[in-house]
């Protein structure tokens, strides 16, 4: 019998976001192709259901329980996965809050509780990533959304976080190619690109550090069904969606996606 392929057997991946929907699929993806796993998330009956998927694929977790928001959360989650493991190869920002709201109702109570955790602790936690990073020459992923890329009527502060999330990603990393402005002229044929060009200011690409996001359309996970999305607004989501270049689209089930 042929021996199971495992690309990242020994890797330690860090994962956010980890209870429920598409951070839990990913690390049962991951833990499938060999990873050692620190999975975190704010539900601890979510992350013990993960974590026990991921153990039965002979994957070595690490479960910690934690409210991202809380600065002190994200460093004792830095050093336990540190304490270990010894080392940190990917980290995955997944873990997000979906709010509904327009200019004219959403309080900056709301403002602060979606920024806070869609952009601000995932500066902080891949701040805090990074020298571990260095070192393996590891990898950033962050899961953003469509929602970033173009407006949706409705989720006002979701989509300026995953829009900001996008941009954090283009300037962490660094572009292999950038178009000066003084070369528009030449190259107007390029300008719908612009905006997937990443910062020429980047800092990690030159320590051998990938970073990149990942954008999916319409996922039917609890995030969505807990803000209050009916199916009459995911299929108005997904309609939108088709109109964006190569989103992931409308996932009946997350495998597509963390895949």
């Amino acid at each position: 019998m042929a021996s199971r392929v495992m690309p990242l057997a020994n890797k330690v991946v860090l994962v956010t976001g980890a209870s429920s929907g598409i951070g839990a699929a990913t690390g049962e993806l991951l833990a499938r192709l060999g990873a050692r796993l620190t999975l975190t998330g704010r539900s601890r009956e979510g992350l013990q259901r993960t974590a026990k998927s991921c153990q039965e694929h002979g994957s070595e977790v690490l479960s910690v329980t934690a409210d991202l928001v809380d600065p002190v959360a994200v460093e004792n989650l830095v050093e336990q996965t540190m304490a270990r493991y010894g080392c940190l190869n990917v980290l995955v920002n997944n873990a997000g809050v979906f709010e509904r709201g327009s200019i004219e109702n959403s309080p900056l109570e709301q403002y602060d509780r979606i920024m806070n955790v869609n952009l601000r602790a995932v500066f902080q936690l891949t701040q805090l990533c990074v020298p571990h990073l260095i070192k393996s020459k590891g990898n950033i992923v962050n899961v953003s959304s469509v929602n970033g890329q173009r407006a949706f009527a409705g989720v006002l502060t979701y989509c300026i976080s995953k829009a900001a999330l996008d941009h954090f990603t283009r300037c962490v990393a660094l572009a292999s190619s950038v178009i000066e402005p003084t070369n528009w002229e030449n190259n107007s044929h390029l300008l719908p690109r612009l905006m997937q060009v990443k910062c020429s200011n980047g800092d990690l690409a030159p320590k051998q550090v990938r970073v990149n996001a990942v954008s999916p359309g319409v996922v039917i996970t609890e995030l969505h069904k807990l803000a209050g999305l009916s199916g009459e607004a995911y299929i108005e989501f997904d309609g939108i969606c088709s109109g964006i270049l190569s989103p992931l689209g409308w996932l009946p089930c997350l495998t597509p996606c963390t895949s």
